[in-house]
């Protein structure tokens, strides 16, 4: 296996270049962090806006192995920050508004100003919580409205409060604004929780938590910059109905946070960036883990599974970079299978294809040695990403 260098390639623009940026800092982020440090490559971890992801707003973790106590999201959060910084990845507290990765070196630009030249990208930007989108949300969103009872939880001490949900968040908020709430009432448009049988259990045995099946909200009103109450709707007989509340805490899922990159990286019918089992997107040298591509698990524990994997595989695309290979890409699934055989000379030894998320992209590593000259090959275009071909 060969050697990958630390931080300090120049490209032919005199720009120093990182070997990988970390866009995120949740548990895929930070576990592709300690990962890529690991494997000498000084990654830099750029955090964004919402530090540690999801998993930072969540009060009380208690099925991420290691951890029979249980721990706050917090706390799990610094725990990975520090293991990930112990071995050398730095974090920059930034948030990045903008990538370009049609060309190599890739490009990186923060909201600070800053601009930043990386041979490999792993993306974890994660997901953010999905609205109601309905009359009176966006009006009293931080009035009354609140997407993290672990955050604002406290305000509530004493009041009437209303969770809108029925899975794993909504039921863990629920129990945990108990603390606080004198009542606590779950609003879930089935007439049954989605959420797991344990917390099913601790919401049913709550005194402080009553069910109201069935029921939607159709509109949020309030008084003086304040919630006041819901108008609800009956999802089998459409009877319209009202309750009055202090609060609503809405846990409906998440969207991901792909703001970033339409038009530039494969993503799917819901937004997530489409990977292969590699975690490679449908652009070499670019990768995603965490819930920016995962729309089935959804879980700490996969998270982080998913973001050792994707270090990994930049850790292997940079050693075939250091080998001495350029990426040709844009050619037919003929021509790329075929590549191997039609191309001799001294300087080119070999290539193997293969095919990334998306379609329509096959990848092809050619072996070039030090000195080549640029390939022509009718029309394809090379990605010199080769620090040899760098001069």
């Amino acid at each position: 296996m060969s050697t990958v260098h630390t931080n300090g390639h120049v490209d032919g623009a005199g720009h120093t270049v990182e070997n990988v940026i970390i866009i995120g800092s949740g548990p895929a982020g930070f576990t592709a962090g300690l990962y890529a440090a690991r494997a000498n490559l000084s990654p830099l971890l750029i955090t964004g806006n919402d530090y540690g992801g999801q998993v930072s707003i969540t009060y009380d973790i208690e099925n991420y192995p290691g951890f029979p106590e249980s721990l706050s999201g917090p706390e799990l959060v610094e725990k990975f920050k520090a293991q990930a910084e112990k071995f050398g990845t730095r974090v920059e507290f930034d948030y990045v508004s903008e990538i370009e990765v049609d060309h190599h070196p890739f490009v990186v630009r923060t909201a600070n100003g800053a601009e930043y030249h990386a041979r490999s990208l792993i993306i974890s930007t994660g997901a953010r919580p999905r609205y109601l989108e309905v009359p009176g949300e966006k009006e009293y969103t931080g009035k009354g409205i609140s997407y993290c009872a672990t955050c604002d939880g406290f305000f509530f001490r004493g009041k009437d409060v209303l969770v809108v949900g029925g899975g794993d968040s909504a039921a863990e908020e629920a129990i945990f604004l108990t603390r606080y709430a004198s009542r606590v009432r779950i609003l879930h448009r089935r007439d049954k929780l989605r959420a797991s049988k344990v917390l099913q259990e601790r919401v049913f045995s709550n005194e402080k938590i009553e069910m109201v099946w069935n029921t939607v909200i159709a509109e949020i009103e309030g008084e003086n910059g304040h919630v006041t109450g819901v108008r609800t709707e009956d999802t089998v007989t459409g009877a319209v109905g009202h309750l009055t509340t202090d609060g609503v805490f809405i846990f409906v899922g998440h969207l991901p946070n792909n703001d970033l990159f339409p038009g530039k990286l494969e993503m799917d019918e819901d937004g997530h960036l489409v990977t292969d089992r590699k975690y490679r997107t449908n652009v070499p040298g670019v990768f995603a883990a965490g819930e920016i591509q995962d729309k089935v698990f959804k879980q700490v524990a996969t998270s982080v599974g998913q973001g050792c994997g994707a270090a990994m595989s930049a850790t292997r695309f940079l050693e075939e970079l250091e080998a001495g290979h350029v990426l040709v890409l844009g050619v037919s699934q003929r021509v790329a299978g075929c590549l191997g055989h039609v191309i001799r000379g001294d300087h080119v030894k070999a290539s193997s294809c293969e095919s990334l998320p998306g379609g329509g992209r096959p990848l092809v590593w050619l072996h070039v040695r030090p000195h080549a000259s640029v390939l022509s090959l009718g029309g394809a275009r090379i990605m010199c990403t080769s620090p040899l071909l760098a001069t």
